[in-house]
């Protein structure tokens, strides 16, 4: 195996030297760290991890618990693009990524936590789970680290994206269109469902939109068959609405098709939107009206808070930060 001695030797520096520009300190020359990188990578050397742990107190490594209500793991579009953003920012600062075991089917499980410490976690990024499970609390209020993404929880970091703001636009863009009987099918309990459902009432009122109690329903996200079933009731009543709003983009689908089969057409005969802002969306027939989250950002600030956290935990601060999102006004709503 290859030594940073080995690379002393064939580079013609100390040892020290080696170790700073592999470690990219700043006391050394840029074209002195290219030489001796190129003849570690020429050399085939690699890091002894668990000597780096020993010497900097650091694995390196993190965390990430994710576990959504509907189980579908990194097909959840919105939560993929934020992890895979959150992956490749994290891996730029030299740290890995691995995932906490969320299944509690296995006998010989560990909780978040004990999970957390045996792999030895720098920190841990939280994300799409149930927030009031008392593992998850546990983890929340250990000493470790922790980032929670769209939740948050009182002496930890939040990323989350706004929520209330996309809300509210679209909402007035569905108002400007013409609309006043606007259904709205929202997701299952939790922090970002009362901020949206918050926030349609809120604009409702504000606008002077009346919204009958039969107009509000509650599906999972990214559940078509729910939203399927509830567009059909939606559609049946006395006096049915103008356009329904979807709990996200993917459940939009379940009532798209529902619309279709009864004979109906988007936007003609029934307007509908989304909120999240996947690829899909641009590819459906018509577009689709939508919020478009950026997943991409909020992934990279996740990463930079988290590592933050880890290597100067009394210079960074503890905060909630909210990333904007953008309308993207797609051709799923008639103006009447």
């Amino acid at each position: 195996m290859v030594s940073m001695k080995d690379i002393s030797k064939a580079c013609g520096v100390s040892v020290a030297t080696v170790s700073k520009a592999l470690n990219n300190h700043s006391d050394i020359g840029e074209e002195t760290k290219r030489i001796i990188r190129q003849k570690a990578k020429e050399m085939g050397y690699s890091p002894n991890l668990s000597a780096r742990a020993l010497k900097t107190n650091k694995t390196y490594g993190i965390g990430v618990l994710f576990v959504d209500e509907a189980n579908s793991g990194l097909t959840h579009d919105y939560f993929a693009s934020v992890l895979d953003s959150f992956k490749r920012m994290s891996e730029k600062y030299g740290y890995d990524i691995t995932f906490i075991n969320g299944s509690k089917n296995r006998r010989d499980r560990m909780t978040y936590l004990a999970h957390s410490r045996y792999r030895g976690f720098d920190g841990v990024a939280i994300a799409c789970i149930d927030f009031d499970d008392p593992e998850v609390i546990d983890l929340l209020r250990s000493d470790i680290p922790v980032i929670t993404i769209d939740h948050p929880f009182e002496g930890r970091i939040a990323i989350n994206s706004d929520n209330a703001r996309g809300m509210r636009e679209l909402v007035e863009y569905v108002h400007h269109q013409g609309h006043r009987r606007i259904a709205y099918i929202h997701g299952a309990p939790s922090d970002v469902t009362t901020k949206r459902l918050e926030t349609f009432y809120q604009t409702s009122k504000e606008l002077g939109i009346k919204v009958p109690k039969e107009y509000i329903r509650e599906a999972p996200y990214r559940n078509t068959d729910m939203s399927y079933q509830i567009t059909q009731e939606l559609l049946g009543l006395m006096t049915p609405p103008t356009c329904i709003l979807y709990p996200d983009d993917f459940a939009a689908i379940g009532g798209m098709n529902a619309i279709r089969e009864m004979g109906l057409r988007i936007p003609e005969d029934i307007s509908v939107a989304g909120f999240d802002g996947i690829p899909l969306a641009k590819h459906l027939q018509p577009q689709l009206t939508t919020v478009q989250q950026d997943t991409e950002q909020i992934g990279v600030m996740a990463a930079r808070e988290l590592i933050s956290l880890i290597e100067r935990p009394k210079a960074t601060a503890i905060e909630s930060i909210t990333i904007p999102g953008s309308l993207v006004e797609g051709k799923s709503v008639a103006r009447i």
